[in-house]
C-alpha cells in the first residue's frame, strides 16, 4: 500500500487526458512523444482509463484514443480510483486488516481520528475536478 500519494501513474494519466482534452484523437505513441509518458507505462495506463469510460481505444489503421469523459465532471478521487491508487492514510483502515496490538476493541482510538481525517481528504479530493487541475479554475 503506498499512502495518499499522487504516484507516477496517476501523473502519467493527468498527461495523457491533458493531451486528449481538446476531443483530438491521438495514437498511443503521439501521447506518448506529447506528454513525455514512458511507453511501458501509456499502454498500461491507456487501457486503465479505457476501462474507467475515461477514453475510447480504436484499434487498427486510423485508430488511437479520444476522450469520452467531460473532464468537469471527474474528480481526482475518480482517477485515482481508475488507475488503481489506494487513497487510504493507513493500511488498518482496510476491511481485511488484522491490528497487532493487543486490545480489546478491535479498532483503536487512533484508528477512528484517522477515520475522520479520511473522510475530509477523500472529500477534498472528490472536489477537485481533472479539469481545474489540468487548466485552473478560471476554466472549470
Amino acid at each position: 500500500m503506498n499512502g495518499l500519494l499522487i504516484t507516477r501513474e496517476t501523473d502519467y494519466a493527468l498527461r495523457i487526458l491533458r493531451a486528449l482534452s481538446d476531443g483530438e484523437l491521438l495514437t498511443a505513441k503521439a501521447l506518448t512523444q506529447k506528454e513525455a509518458v514512458p511507453h511501458q507505462f501509456a499502454y498500461k495506463i491507456l487501457k486503465k482509463l479505457e476501462g474507467a469510460g475515461l477514453i475510447r481505444i480504436t484499434r487498427g489503421t486510423g485508430g488511437g484514443c479520444r476522450l469520452t469523459a467531460d473532464l468537469r465532471q471527474v474528480s481526482l478521487y475518480d482517477l485515482m480510483g481508475a488507475v488503481g491508487e489506494d487513497t487510504r492514510l493507513i493500511s488498518c483502515m482496510m476491511p481485511d486488516y488484522q491490528c497487532t496490538r493487543p486490545q480489546e476493541n478491535p479498532r483503536c482510538a487512533v484508528h477512528y481520528r484517522l477515520c475522520d481525517i479520511q473522510k475530509t481528504v477523500d472529500r477534498e479530493l472528490q472536489s477537485h475536478t481533472v479539469h481545474w487541475l489540468l487548466f485552473g479554475p478560471k476554466q472549470d
